[in-house]
């Protein structure tokens, strides 16, 4: 991907969206030719001139100080994800793009599936970046039992939203878990801009999905660690469990996500069934097809 046009669109996007009022500069009369805040108050609001505002939304960011970052976030009003994701763009600004590599999947260690497999109550899975699931415990495998039969490898969250038709079916929320999805790769993205194997997928649900090129577009980014997810299993019914998503320091990149129910709850009755449901598959329904040898590059 572009980090020029990334840091162009992205700034753009931002600007575009908050008002004077927002910004609490006068309103003056008149038709104002722009959508949102002009370059200039974006500028002075920032405390750098109107031409070194100007050269960082022409895609230029290489070489700008953290402190000008920061103030160039404050005043666009970014939240912490999106200011995350400025400090990414920032970072890789005027990189040179390395040499194109087809890279193997990445491992799970396996002391992280052995840290899954004793979460015997709580469905577990890890992600990548892209979002992968690259491992999941018993649980984490039965909750999720609709993705793992979509047959494209790797098992991917973002696919199965965007293009398998029964994802609605699965997922009641489907539209806002579309958003994050896209939220989550704009975000990656920003992280890792040369990625083969990301370029690849967005690539595809760009080709594929309507739903994903509108949401692309906006330059949303999200910090995803914490909330409810609401699921319509095709063996146990309606649940609704929290989640954590936690980084691990050790394997950066991966993520751990984690789900649980409250004591005493519908869903944590739910849960229970679904662990009983499992065990009725046959092994080869409830393991996770190993990619085949020409899918082990993205």
């Amino acid at each position: 991907m572009d980090n020029r046009s990334e840091v162009r669109e992205f700034l753009t996007s931002r600007r575009a969206r908050i008002t004077p009022q927002q910004a609490g500069l006068p309103a003056h009369g008149g038709h104002r030719r722009v959508k949102g805040l002009r370059r200039e108050e974006v500028a002075m609001l920032a405390g750098v001139s109107a031409e070194y505002y100007a050269r960082m939304e022409r895609g230029s960011l290489s070489g700008t100080s953290e402190a000008v970052l920061d103030s160039l976030a404050r005043a666009l009003q970014l939240d912490e994800s999106e200011r995350a994701h400025l400090m990414d763009l920032a970072r890789t600004a005027g990189t040179t793009r390395p040499p194109v590599r087809r890279r193997a999947a990445q491992p799970v260690r396996p002391a992280l599936q052995q840290l899954l497999d004793a979460m015997t109550d709580a469905p577990a899975f890890i992600r990548n970046g892209r979002l992968d699931i690259l491992a999941a415990n018993p649980l984490g495998k039965a909750l999720y039992w609709p993705v793992f039969q979509d047959p494209a490898r790797p098992v991917n969250l973002a696919r199965f939203q965007f293009l398998n038709p029964h994802a609605a079916d699965y997922m009641p929320e489907v539209q806002a878990q579309r958003a994050t999805a896209a939220a989550l790769l704009r975000t990656e993205a920003g992280r890792d801009p040369y990625s083969r194997e990301l370029s690849d997928l967005i690539g595809e649900l760009s080709t594929r999905s309507e739903d994903f090129r509108t949401l692309w577009a906006a330059h949303d980014v999200r910090l995803h660690h914490t909330g409810l997810k609401r699921f319509r299993h095709p063996a146990v019914g309606d649940l609704t469990l929290a989640f954590e998503a936690l980084p691990i320091p050790t394997d950066p990149g991966l993520t751990l996500t984690a789900l649980s129910a409250e004591t005493g709850t519908p869903a944590q009755d739910a849960l229970t069934l679904l662990a009983a449901w499992y065990t009725t598959l046959d092994h080869g329904e409830r393991e996770i097809p190993a990619p085949h040898a020409s899918e082990q590059h993205s």
